[in-house]
């Protein structure tokens, strides 16, 4: 009996030395430590990146621009927006025409900038023309776009289009 109460006792009081469990190793979100900022080294004029190769020769390929080839879906049959502690999540739940639906954006003509309060974005993905149409649920297509704090501050109305329909929520 005398064992098992310091036993107990000595346990007790490990436990409780462990009240702070957010800040201690056995937590897992703890295991890398925190970050640390440094600034950026900056390059001197005519200085290169040396992480970046140079393309310079008879050999090396020209860099194309990648254009985005994504058309207005359908129709938006979802929109929500979700507060986050730096802004909020625009998230968009939309339908394609056909299947096969990929590289789906929330593009803005006006770079993401409020117009008179209005938030404007255009969903929209790359749309194969040789799919079969197929039922709702496999032409069902999800986005997302996160917006800060400070372009919130300028907003009364989200509007989201799409080539049907037009969803739009306001505070």
């Amino acid at each position: 009996m005398r064992i098992l109460v310091t036993v107990l006792v000595v346990s007790s009081l490990m436990l409780t030395g462990c009240s702070r469990l957010r800040d201690s190793r056995a937590n897992p979100a703890n295991w890398f430590g925190k970050s640390t900022s440094r600034p950026v080294a900056e390059t001197q004029a005519g200085q290169n990146n040396p992480l970046i190769e140079e393309e310079t020769g008879i050999f090396s390929r020209r860099k194309k621009a990648k254009v985005y080839t994504g058309t207005p879906v359908d129709q938006i049959t979802s929109l929500s927006v979700e507060k986050t502690s730096e802004g909020a999540i625009i998230s968009v739940i939309g339908l394609s025409q056909l299947q096969g639906a990929y590289n789906v954006k929330l593009t803005s003509d006006t770079d993401g900038e409020p117009v008179n309060g209005v938030l404007t974005y255009t969903l929209k993905a790359v749309q194969p023309q040789d799919q079969p149409q197929g039922a709702q649920r496999s032409r069902t297509i999800h986005a997302a776009r996160f917006v800060s704090n400070g372009t919130l501050e300028k907003v009364t109305t989200i509007n989201v289009r799409a080539a049907r329909n037009v969803q739009t929520t306001r505070r």
